[in-house]
């Protein structure tokens, strides 16, 4: 005979606090967001935008790698690990997916809103973190997607749905949405290949700095191609908080490289998600970027996405043996 008994009191407040800590990161994320849509909008140029911040945030890690040796130590242990094959090349690419991420930010949440960029994005990237925890990813072991697990994604999605369905209109920006979409599938990888790189480096600094470093290079090889087909002068705002993006890119990135250790792709994601919603509701109710302010359906998609949390979250019930 087996009965069932709850997960242990230590290792549920454990993972409560770390889910407060991933919610907190996620409301650092949508401030960047807010960030890098007002620099694209007085840029005029979201080519050029997303190439500062990320561009910025890959001069504070350099300057922070002069003067930190152990972070110096742990790219070297990522360096050795390709040269011996011991972890895949492209494990290493994780910047890509950020530099989708914020060049989507600088194109369209001007023209989405806070609250609508992030939505898609919660598509995207629920979508990708259930199937890269089900499949496992490189030197990632598999977490096989359980119907709990799969309810609390379909709840996620179900909440984009809610969020947007009153801004779907014939003139609505279709494409704009995409791009959002996209880059939470991008998203829900590179914060995968993140942990596993945090882990093979012994250090958090390895990771974020191989992503800003990839990420800079896709961006910059982005913004020479834009300017070569037709893009024009600029002319740098003055005001100098449009240009911390690139230095919370570095918090956070760093946070999920620690944190996707410990919960896995999915339950991170989705706190990570509910905490940007919230800051982006917040955002567009204090200083909506246009005039229409906050739907009743996107409060309303943010507290699925915070029931959807609960769901994955609840512990799973360890089975134990019965006396005779």
């Amino acid at each position: 005979m087996s009965s069932t008994s709850p997960a242990p009191p230590a290792a549920s407040a454990r993972l409560v606090l770390v889910l407060v800590v991933t919610f907190a990161t996620g409301g650092l994320i949508a401030v960047q967001s807010r960030i890098n849509g007002e620099l694209g909008q007085r840029l005029g140029d979201g080519f050029l935008a997303a190439f500062i911040s990320f561009g910025s945030g890959f001069v504070i890690l350099c300057l922070v790698g002069i003067v930190w040796r152990p972070g110096r130590r742990g790219v070297a242990r990522v360096v050795a690990a390709i040269r011996e094959r011991r972890i895949p090349w492209w494990l290493v690419l994780g910047g890509a997916g950020g530099a989708t991420f914020v060049l989507g930010q600088t194109l369209t949440v001007g023209i989405l809103g806070v609250a609508l960029f992030t939505v898609g994005v919660v598509c995207g990237q629920t979508v990708s973190s259930l199937l890269v925890d089900h499949r496992g990813l490189a030197l990632m072991p598999a977490t096989p997607a359980t119907p709990r697990r799969i309810f609390g994604a379909a709840l996620a999605v179900l909440a984009v749905g809610v969020a947007v369905s009153d801004r779907v209109r014939p003139d609505a920006p279709y494409l704009a949405l995409l791009i959002p979409i996209v880059a939470g599938l991008l998203v829900g990888w590179q914060q995968a290949a993140n942990g596993q790189v945090r882990s093979i480096a012994g250090s958090a600094y390895a990771a974020t700095f191989g992503n800003f470093l990839v990420g800079t290079l896709v961006l910059g090889i982005a913004l020479l191609v834009h300017l070569a087909v037709g893009g024009g002068r600029v002319e740098l705002p003055t005001v100098p908080w449009l240009y911390l993006g690139g230095a919370l890119g570095c918090v956070f990135i760093a946070a999920q490289a620690v944190i996707v250790t410990r919960t896995g792709v999915l339950l991170m994601g989705l706190a990570l998600l509910a905490g940007q919603l919230c800051a982006a509701v917040l955002f567009d109710l204090i200083v909506p970027v246009s005039a229409d302010g906050i739907h009743l359906v996107t409060v309303i998609g943010t507290a699925l996405v915070l029931a959807a949390v609960v769901v994955a979250a609840l512990p799973r019930r360890a089975r134990v043996a019965a006396p005779d």
